[in-house]
């Protein structure tokens, strides 16, 4: 059986993530920091449909934790699965949120490429030995790496870091034949930036009307296709930042 790690799963892209893949017969550990409701909600639509999942409590912006997280998932591939070793790791869980550059403070700053950047970076060094050689990570970054939107520079920024740290692991990682890619979605309707879409319907047709497929992205556009890169059918794709944004701002 094949084995899933997919950060913040308890919502949005990675909620759409791990169920995608436990309908494809992939067991999921997916975890959560706030919204526990939502990740066991997941967890119990896959094992509702025969799959195998559960739900672990990580804050990745506290690397503090990764030791821990690390020891609890050893433990839960053993007694869950008796095996030692998962497959594939998806960055998914981060933050998001506009602010103007004149106002961007240190604290800001340090939360954004905490939870975007230095999380997933660290977080997967300290997953690495318990990835099998010929296992996969998708870094979930964001096309606003390659936008200048007004009011996004610690946010794209805090990206781009985490797109260009994909190519960097997949040239190291290589020699055990670990394909590593980014998938960088355009304006998605998550929980993202404290349900920012839920709030203010009125952005989503603006964003629509730039789109060239006519409307902004839902968690499963994403989620099927970190599930297909996933699959045996992209096993010759690694080092990839692969734009789904249904040709927003084309």
């Amino acid at each position: 059986m094949k084995i899933a790690v997919i950060t913040g799963g308890s919502s949005g892209i990675g909620k759409s993530a791990a169920i995608q893949l436990g309908q494809r017969g992939v067991a999921v550990i997916l975890t959560y920091r706030g919204q526990q409701a939502g990740a066991e909600a997941a967890m119990n639509e896959i094992e509702a449909a025969g799959g195998s999942a559960l739900a672990l409590k990580l804050d990745v912006s506290r690397v503090s934790e990764f030791a821990g997280f690390v020891e609890q998932i050893k433990d839960l591939l053993q007694t869950r699965w008796q095996q030692s070793q998962f497959d594939y790791l998806v960055n998914n869980a981060g933050m998001g949120g506009g602010m103007p550059f004149t106002e961007i403070s240190e604290d800001y700053y340090d939360q954004i490429f905490n939870t975007n950047f230095k999380g997933p970076f660290f977080l997967t060094q300290a997953l690495l030995p318990l990835l099998r050689d010929g296992g996969q990570i998708i870094n979930v970054s964001s096309n606003a790496t390659q936008l200048a939107t007004p009011g996004f520079s610690a946010y794209g920024a805090s990206k781009a870091a985490l797109s260009c740290a994909t190519r960097y692991l997949a040239k190291e990682l290589s020699p055990r034949g670990i394909r590593v890619n980014a998938v960088s979605p355009g304006p998605v309707v998550t929980n993202l930036a404290d349900g920012a879409f839920a709030k203010h319907p009125e952005y989503i047709e603006p964003l629509a009307a730039q789109t060239a497929l006519g409307r902004i992205g839902q968690p499963d556009d994403v989620g099927r296709l970190i599930a297909a890169l996933l699959s045996e059918d992209c096993r010759w794709v690694t080092a990839q930042d692969i734009q789904v944004s249904g040709g927003y701002l084309l």
